[in-house]
């Protein structure tokens, strides 16, 4: 009874505590209308960017609420970048390509969620990755008259190349994405996704459908990873499967998900933000061997702020929660 009543606890959330996102999401709607002076083009492509790396973050986050960590970011995104740009080649209009591109990734994600289910811990992570290079050989050795083959893809500008309509989709897209992260920890789903994290076995005898809930989390992640995967597409007028299915594609909303804080909303949206922003003053101060610096800040950082940047707004183990 004491487990059950543990469980299904509503969660430490009102709505006094968004604040802190409705701060953040105004000054980024008024940044691309500051005058940013000759520099304004850069300065929004560093915005766009940090956007997409805070959708990237906070969709693997709400996938690793359920205890997957996943290691197939990079072929969902990658998935929805090349969906969205076979799409417009077939004569769809963006704004119909955007969300069958994200569906497209959805739906590899129900297959892949079903072969591993059975799986866990690093056997589930091992299992990702190696679905994310399966994709990524098989897109690169599709006819080159059909997705370009190793030598990549051209894929329209997005909007046009207007970069503050860029950037404003792609904060409607993290609103969005901030959006479901709050409906997912307001409703049944946080309960369930906690429980499954805490022990698989312990969820079903509390009548949680493992299976179900774990399926759940993956579709979610992996249609908002797409959605990245498609900003990026349309903003570089270029993918090709080496870069698009990277590795650090995988790693990067991982590493900033920890930084910012595990299991909450605005931790991965701070992380990505604080991190993007780092990495570029990094890359222009040091030129030599920012990365090193980068690395090593990110790895103090880790060590000293065990639950990321939200630990230092809260006031105890389960306060400040978002």
């Amino acid at each position: 009874m004491t487990a059950s009543r543990t469980v299904t606890r509503r969660p430490d959330f009102t709505p006094g505590k968004l604040w802190p996102l409705g701060l953040f999401f105004l000054l980024a709607l008024l940044f691309p209308f500051l005058p940013l002076g000759d520099k304004r083009e850069f300065l929004l492509q560093i915005g766009f960017f940090t956007l997409v790396a805070g959708i990237m973050a906070l969709s693997w986050d709400i996938l690793a609420r359920s205890g997957q960590v996943s290691l197939a970011h990079a072929a969902f995104y990658g998935l929805g970048a090349y969906s969205y740009a076979l799409l417009l080649k077939a004569g769809l209009p963006w704004p119909a390509a955007m969300p069958l591109a994200a569906l497209v990734a959805g739906l590899f994600s129900v297959v892949l969620g079903a072969v591993t289910m059975r799986l866990s811990g690093m056997y589930f992570a091992i299992a990702t990755l190696a679905f994310t290079e399966v994709v990524r050989t098989v897109i690169q050795n599709l006819p080159e008259s059909v997705a370009g083959g190793a030598n990549g893809l051209l894929v329209p500008a997005l909007l046009g190349g207007n970069s503050r309509g860029q950037y404003l989709l792609a904060l409607s897209l993290l609103l969005l994405t901030v959006l479901v992260s709050l409906a997912v920890r307001l409703t049944r789903l946080h309960h369930a996704f906690a429980a499954i994290r805490q022990g698989e076995e312990t969820a079903r005898v509390l009548g949680v459908s493992v299976v179900r809930y774990k399926l759940a989390a993956f579709f979610i992640s992996s249609v908002l990873a797409a959605l990245a995967g498609v900003l990026y597409a349309g903003k570089t007028f270029f993918i090709n499967p080496l870069e698009t299915f990277s590795l650090a594609n995988s790693i990067a909303p991982l590493t900033t998900s920890i930084f910012g804080g595990l299991y909450t909303t605005l931790g991965p949206v701070l992380g990505a933000t604080v991190l993007r922003v780092a990495e570029e003053i990094l890359h222009n101060n040091v030129k030599n061997g920012y990365l090193v610096v980068y690395g090593l800040v990110l790895m103090l950082s880790i060590l000293w702020l065990p639950r990321g940047l939200m630990g230092l707004f809260r006031r105890g183990k389960h306060g400040g929660d978002l």
